[in-house]
């Protein structure tokens, strides 16, 4: 038989790697664009937060996240310093930014659909929900780091977080284990995020016909 924890343990487990994920873009990015210690911190902080809260506060779930459970700020703080401490002593390497912004964009959009399901709402809400807790940390990471967010560009990004949760939410319809159904959802959002990386995809352009 199943455990019924099971899914309750790879929300919370998708939450954590998800914030340290996302932390680790924020430091890189505050390390690239030659921010300070606290700058750092901060900008890691709020691109680790940033969607669950905004996610927590739509839906009204209190506490929001990381004030119930500290340990989600411990994670952040941890993962931002070690990632500074690494872009300070080895050479970047090659989209390691763009790597980590994918992984934290699937973990983050499959983990906030759970928690929109778990509310009991429509599946478009928790494709929407789940979406924007993908993808508005990196937003504000990117505003703050005054550069265009990844979102508002050509290449694949929202639309691969709700590709995954699409097919996450088909694969629990269809009567998948939740554990593969994840994994799959994950799966489907880190492969298109980073096909839009290494090779250009993107969606069709629109054109004016005047």
């Amino acid at each position: 038989m199943t455990d019924s924890r099971t899914p309750r343990v790879l929300l919370y487990l998708l939450d954590l790697i998800g914030v340290a994920v996302f932390a680790i873009s924020g430091a890189l990015t505050a390390a690239r664009t030659g921010m300070d210690l606290l700058g750092g911190l901060a900008l890691a902080s709020i691109t680790a937060i940033g969607g669950g809260t905004l996610r927590d506060l739509l839906l009204d779930r209190h506490p929001i996240f990381w004030i119930r459970d500290a340990r989600y700020l411990v994670v952040i703080l941890a993962t931002a310093l070690l990632a500074m401490l690494w872009s300070a002593c080895l050479p970047p390497l090659s989209h390691a930014l763009l790597a980590a912004d994918a992984l934290g964009l699937a973990l983050f959009a499959i983990s906030g659909a759970q928690v929109a399901e778990a509310g009991g709402h429509s599946p478009i809400v928790v494709v929407l929900m789940g979406t924007m807790t993908g993808a508005a940390g990196g937003m504000l990471r990117d505003m703050m780091s005054v550069q265009v967010p990844l979102i508002f560009r050509q290449d694949i990004y929202a639309s691969a977080a709700i590709a995954g949760i699409v097919a996450y939410l088909l694969l629990k319809a269809a009567g998948v284990r939740p554990s593969w159904a994840i994994a799959t959802g994950v799966l489907v959002i880190l492969g298109l995020r980073m096909g839009a990386v290494l090779w250009g995809w993107h969606l069709p352009r629109l054109h004016s016909v005047g």
